[in-house]
This record gives structure tokens, C-alpha cells and sequence, in this order.
């Protein structure tokens, strides 16, 4: 079973790195929307391509419009933080019992 758990912590190590991939271009894209990047520009819209369709459905749900100020973010930055410490420890955890 030593293989189905190298296959758990290898694939806790990859979606860990992922998250934090995304994180980051979730803190590059709020960055950026505060100095009006050109949106012609292909890493602009591709950190808006990345990170819409999660954004996107958390600003309608909080209706951040009215408010003035996007903390869409800043929830989606917490979401990924909760997911590494819950998601990504259990499959380590998990990879260890089968090893």
C-alpha cells in the first residue's frame, strides 16, 4: 500500500503548490486593478481570465458592488488558505497511515 500513498503525498504536494500559485496571481490581480492596467495586455488578461470565474460569483453573493470596495480577494485568499491547512494536511496525513 507504500504506493497508494506516495500517490497521496505526491498528489497533496502538487495541489498544495497550486494553491499557492493561485494565491499569488489573486494578489497580483488586486494589485493590479489599483494603477488601471492596460487590458490589452496578455498577462493582464490572463490573471483575468485565471481569476474571474472565482472572483466573479463571490462578488455577486456579496454584493460588493454597493459596497465600493472589492474584499472578493481577500475571501478567496482565506478560502485558499483554509483548503491548504485542511485539504492538503488530511492527504498528507492520510499518504503517512498508508506508508
Amino acid at each position: 500500500m507504500f504506493v497508494a500513498g506516495n500517490f497521496l503525498s505526491a498528489l497533496a504536494w502538487v495541489l498544495d503548490y497550486l494553491l499557492y500559485a493561485y494565491m499569488w496571481m489573486i494578489v497580483i490581480r488586486a494589485l493590479i486593478s489599483w494603477v488601471n492596467p492596460d487590458p490589452y495586455n496578455p498577462i493582464v488578461q490572463f490573471l483575468y481570465k485565471v481569476t474571474e470565474p472565482v472572483l466573479d460569483p463571490i462578488r455577486r453573493m456579496l454584493g460588493t458592488y454597493s459596497l465600493g470596495i472589492d474584499i472578493s480577494p481577500m475571501i478567496v485568499i482565506l478560502l485558499i488558505m483554509f483548503l491548504q491547512r485542511f485539504l492538503v494536511s488530511s492527504l498528507y496525513q492520510i499518504a503517512g497511515r498508508f506508508g
